[in-house]
């Protein structure tokens, strides 16, 4: 396994939306901007399911996934396999945090779901 390193990590909790790609099985792609997301180690980021229709069949299909990130001239892709929890220890501390966005925000959010993937390969994307 890749592990980010400190400047991959500082890219992600800067930037507010990142984007992330999913695949049908037949690989038709589906990207979606994501602003719910946190790190949780050096191997494995948490992305929480309020809005995902597509995104989650795809991911339920193929958990194959891609993330990018970006500093101006600097980004990155993080590719690997996700996990989709709806119960449980992660997904009811995922649940509490956007709860918690929720009420700043005035808005009513809930999580649908924890989604936690572990990054098998970070490149520079050759855009």
């Amino acid at each position: 396994m890749a592990k980010m390193n400190q400047r991959i990590k500082e890219i992600f909790i800067k930037q507010e939306t990142i984007v992330l790609a999913t695949a049908t099985k037949k690989g038709l792609p589906n990207v979606v901007p994501v602003n719910a997301k946190k790190i949780l180690d050096d191997e494995t980021i948490l992305i929480s399911d309020q809005f995902f229709n597509k995104t989650l069949s795809n991911m339920r299909d193929n958990p194959h996934v891609a993330i990018t990130i970006w500093d101006r001239l600097e980004g990155y892709q993080i590719k690997g396999t996700v996990t989709i929890e709806i119960s449980g220890k992660r997904f009811e501390e995922t649940a509490k945090w956007i709860d918690d966005i929720g009420r700043k925000l005035n808005l009513p959010l809930k999580s649908k779901g924890a989604v936690s993937g572990l990054s098998y390969s970070m490149n520079r994307p050759n855009w």
